[in-house]
């Protein structure tokens, strides 16, 4: 199963996974949106309170009460445990990939970039020969002076509750379309970061390079 696939079962088993919920608990989410001064307080609580992100809290608030019937539960259920069929892993085996403590910061010149970008660069080979050091900071310098050219966009993956560097996403344009690699520290792996990496580079890179095509390639 490509990445983009997984991606796209993985999002839709997690907002079937939050409706469901809400209807299991559909008394605490409604007093939870009764009890809220707006909407903006009202997504914010029921996100909190289904445990997921407020996109999806965003789909609870847009039920209608057709879907509160013990069939449309059913129904509901039946997909989700087709889509955990498909799956090779779920939120529930790498919680990262929910994306919740997740942000993408520009990269930037200095130390801290260039020791994360220098850790990546170690695993790259050319001929069956790992980088030199001179090629790493060949590669680093005239990647930054591609950003300053606006001609790529690249970004630190950060875990903001662990307050941890987990990897980078490299944005580079070529043409209309922008070439997307994603590179996560080998001691981050298999947590969902590179998902949550590729759910937030969609919106960053669309946002750097408009109109243009992203071509998704892991890892970098």
């Amino acid at each position: 199963m490509t990445t983009q696939v997984q991606d796209r079962i993985h999002d839709r088993r997690e907002l079937t996974a939050a409706l469901l919920r809400a209807l299991e608990r559909r008394h605490e989410v409604l007093d939870a949106i009764v009890d809220s001064k707006d909407h903006a307080e009202a997504l914010t609580t029921v996100a909190g309170l289904l445990d997921t992100s407020e996109a999806y809290a965003e789909a609870v608030l847009n039920l209608t009460f057709r879907r509160l019937t013990k069939d449309e539960r059913l129904r509901i259920q039946s997909e989700l445990e087709d889509l955990d069929a498909k799956l090779e892993w779920t939120a529930s085996d790498r919680p990262a990939s929910t994306g919740r403590n997740f942000r993408l910061r520009p990269f930037t010149p200095t130390d801290e970039d260039a020791e994360l970008f220098r850790r990546r660069c170690a695993e790259q080979e050319e001929d069956g020969t790992l980088w030199s050091q001179e090629r790493i900071e060949k590669e680093r310098a005239e990647g930054l002076k591609r950003i300053d050219d606006e001609s790529a966009a690249w970004f630190v993956c950060e875990d903001t509750a662990e307050k941890a560097s987990v990897g980078l996403v490299f944005g580079e344009l070529t043409g209309r379309e922008v070439d997307v690699a994603i590179w996560v520290a080998p001691e981050a792996r298999k947590k969902g970061y590179g998902t949550a990496a590729v759910k937030h580079s969609r919106q960053e890179l669309a946002a750097e390079f408009p109109g243009t095509v992203l071509v998704v390639r892991a890892p970098a």
